[in-house]
């Protein structure tokens, strides 16, 4: 595995964020998409890719995307596990709201300390998902897929057990804690807006009204 003492910070953000476009398959990723999540230049990528091509951690042709090599996949999932522990880390350990959380891992998820990490996983128990849901990668690299959907995806009178959220903006999650949402809440369809697919729904005993697009942004295990 290429030495991630070796590693810019900006290196290991590419990385990262090739890989949660491209996902685990490597799929090839446009510098244009590269570009906007990371909000720089498309020349700028086509640079990083050539640096990070010669350090065997992604393929690159030109017109032909980016895709994470083997070992720049394991280089990422190290990434995201550092990040995702330290998310658990200061919402067990230190009492951070999980819509705090994101910005203080971003910058803690580059400390390079394996030992570092692997204690605070061990401290913790082994937690497989961190505060919003997502699956925390072993120390090999496995991670467990939930069984999940989208709530706007559910037909009425369905439901389940909101299990994760793909929006992780602080606004976004505020909102949900005011609602009463949250991670192991049941939330079912009541009603289904057909102009605006806007949904009635009720968490536990309560009932509210919520927009598709918040619908959109709420994983959920449904129900058998």
């Amino acid at each position: 595995m290429t030495n991630l003492f070796l590693m810019t910070r900006s290196e290991e953000n590419y990385i990262k964020t090739i890989f949660h476009l491209g996902g685990s398959d490597s799929v090839p990723v446009a510098t244009n998409a590269i570009a906007e999540q990371m909000e720089t230049k498309p020349s700028s990528v086509t640079d990083m890719a050539k640096k990070l091509a010669d350090k065997g951690l992604v393929h690159y042709k030109k017109y032909q995307g980016v895709s994470l090599t083997e070992i720049g996949i394991k280089t990422a999932l190290s990434i995201i596990r550092k990040h995702r522990l330290w998310e658990v880390f200061l919402v067990k350990k230190l009492d951070f709201t999980w819509d705090e959380v994101h910005e203080v891992a971003e910058q803690l998820e580059h400390i390079k300390s394996e030992k570092l990490i692997d204690k605070i996983d061990e401290l913790l128990d082994f937690p497989k998902y961190d505060p919003h849901g997502d699956p925390i990668p072993s120390k090999d690299g496995k991670f467990m897929v939930r069984d999940k959907e989208l709530l706007s995806d559910l037909e009425v009178k369905a439901g389940g057990v909101c299990v994760g959220v793909k929006d992780t903006s602080a606004p976004f999650l505020k909102f949900l804690d005011k609602n009463g949402i949250a991670l192991g809440k049941t939330i079912e369809v009541l009603e289904k807006e057909d102009f605006d697919q806007s949904l009635h729904i009720k968490i536990d005993q309560s009932e509210l009204h919520i927009s598709h697009q918040i619908a959109s942004n709420l994983y959920v295990k449904k129900n058998n």
